[in-house]
């Protein structure tokens, strides 16, 4: 499966995934540079309770860093087990509209924030954004 399918299928599939992002996320292959983390949100009995928007206790389980250049994605960074609680989603997490690789509009949950996509890289161990 390569970068663009494994995205995709994370924003698609029935697991929770908050996106941060550089820019407004745009999966078309015409779409300019963008670099963003997908964290997926653990299922359970907590995961819905209690909190705004619905997210529960925030349980991060994967986290995955995504990298557009000259319209060709590739996944930068998977996070080992021990590197998971170095990322958290944050609290100003929205709906946030996305263009799908065919073009069609969906919409996810997360927030278009270079700096935090920064910080996200640093504890990565990520160069520079796109």
């Amino acid at each position: 499966m390569d970068a663009l399918q494994e995205m995709t299928s994370n924003l698609t599939g029935t697991s929770r995934a908050i996106l941060i992002s550089e820019k407004d996320v745009d999966l078309r292959p015409r779409s300019p540079d963008n670099r963003l983390f997908l964290l997926k949100i653990g299922e359970g009995s907590l995961a819905a309770g209690g909190r705004g928007g619905g997210f529960g206790e925030r349980k991060v389980i994967a986290v995955f860093c995504f990298q557009s250049r000259d319209g060709e994605w590739s996944k930068l960074f998977e996070a080992s087990p021990e590197q998971m609680d170095a990322f958290e989603v944050p609290y100003h997490v929205s709906r946030l509209p996305l263009t799908m690789n065919d073009g069609t509009e969906a919409m996810g949950y997360g927030v278009v924030e270079p700096d935090l996509v920064g910080e996200f890289s640093k504890k990565a161990g990520l160069s520079s954004s796109a």
